[in-house]
Order: C-alpha cells, then structure tokens, then sequence
C-alpha cells in the first residue's frame, strides 16, 4: 500500500469517527473563516472544523493528484489539546490523527 492509499483510509477513518461522535458539521463556515492565515485556523476554526474542512480537503486534493505529501507533522499534539475541551470519548480519533503524523513521517 502506498503512503497515498494509506493516508486515504486514515482520513477516510477520521470521517467516520467525527460523524459517530457527532463532530462532523453539516454547514460549512463562512469563507472568510477559511481565509485564516493563522496555523490550523486557530483563530476562526475550532479544531475539529479545520480538520473537516481544511485538512481532509487539502489531503484529498494531494492525494488525488498524487502530489508531494508533507515531510512531517505534528497534528496530534494540538488534537490532544483540543479534544480536551470536547464531551467525548475522543482516544479513536486521537490514534487516527497520530497515525497520520507517524505515516507522513515515515515518507523522509
């Protein structure tokens, strides 16, 4: 399996555990939201809405074209602090996201 195709489940996996955790928006935010030049969007997204409509869409365009995935990442360190604030068992949705730093580290 290629780190592509391996990267495409695990964002496949993260949909599916927002939508059964109920984090998964059905409306997405303003544009201007999207625009943010700050790191994760931290200052218009929360995280779970950067990882729905930033990360897995800028993911999928990568993987689409088979383009150049990132040498590292560190994902996983914000998740962990974000999930805090969250009223659920996020422990899943953390080991997917760590999954990610591990596969796009194991590319370099």
């Amino acid at each position: 399996m290629t780190q592509h195709q391996q990267l495409a489940g695990l964002l496949a996996s993260i949909e599916r555990e927002m939508r059964l955790l109920e984090l998964w928006q059905p409306v997405p935010p303003p544009p201007e939201a999207l625009a943010s030049t700050e790191p994760f969007c931290i200052d218009t997204l929360t995280f779970c809405e950067w990882v729905q409509w930033v990360m897995i869409p800028r993911f999928g365009l990568m993987i689409e074209r088979q383009a150049a995935l990132p040498a590292s990442s560190d994902i996983a360190t914000l998740a962990e602090e974000a999930f805090k604030q969250i009223d659920a068992d996020t422990e899943a949705l953390l080991v997917l996201i760590e999954e990610i730093d591990r596969t796009l580290r194991a590319l370099h």
